[in-house]
Order: structure tokens, then C-alpha cells, then sequence
């Protein structure tokens, strides 16, 4: 399985990205997919997941209300729609992948990762 991740970018303050992630490689099984990113000198840290069956979505706190992960079509494909970015968000962006878990589930640890886009936020 590979994932593939797209749509960093350099913003200003307020302003907004999309982040785009495609698992190939998965024979289309259905996959709960999240977010996650790490910024220089700092551990990689939640931002946002669907399960698999997109009923259960879960957000950073600091990242609610301005963040919106969406699953795009019937396949493992996901979005991240940043909005309102801060220069705290400025981040090294991963989207995951885990195929074992429950339907309304998020997994605790995801089994596979993407490469990776960066995401600057400028004051």
C-alpha cells in the first residue's frame, strides 16, 4: 500500500490550504484514514481521522472548528480542508492509512504512512 499526499504549500496567516491523500496499491478495501503532522524539533502529533465508515471523525483540539477531513468518492481517498491557518500549523503533513480496525472505529496506531507535504503559515 502506498500513500501518496499532495497540497502543502506557503500561506499567510488566515489563509487556507487543501491537502489531498490517495492509497494505492490497497485492492480498494476500505481503510479508516487520518492526518497527522510534525514540525521541526517537535514528536508527530494527531491532527484528524475517519474511520471507515465516516461516522466517527475526531480533530485536534486547537484544530477544531478550522480543519475539515473528508473522504473524497468510495475509495481511500482523504482531504484536509485548512482554513483560518496559523502560524502554529506550519508542519511536515502525513496522511495515514489502517485497514484492520472496526467500522466506527479510529485506530489507536495506523499501518501505513505517506511521504509527507509541508505546510508553512506565514505571520
Amino acid at each position: 500500500v502506498q500513500l501518496q499526499a499532495s497540497g502543502g504549500g506557503s500561506v499567510q496567516a488566515g489563509g487556507s490550504l487543501r491537502l489531498s491523500c490517495a492509497a494505492s496499491g490497497d485492492s480498494y478495501e476500505r481503510a479508516a484514514m487520518g492526518w497527522f503532522r510534525q514540525a521541526p524539533g517537535q514528536e508527530r502529533e494527531f491532527v484528524a481521522a475517519t474511520s471507515k465508515s465516516d461516522r466517527k471523525i475526531y480533530y485536534k483540539d486547537s484544530v477544531k472548528g478550522r480543519f475539515t477531513i473528508s473522504r473524497e468518492g468510495a475509495k481511500n481517498t482523504v482531504s484536509l480542508q485548512m482554513n483560518s491557518l496559523k502560524p502554529e500549523d506550519t508542519a511536515v503533513y502525513h496522511c495515514a492509512a489502517h485497514y484492520g480496525t472496526g467500522w466506527d472505529s479510529i485506530p489507536r496506531e495506523f499501518d501505513y504512512w505517506g511521504q509527507g507535504t509541508q505546510v508553512t503559515v506565514s505571520s
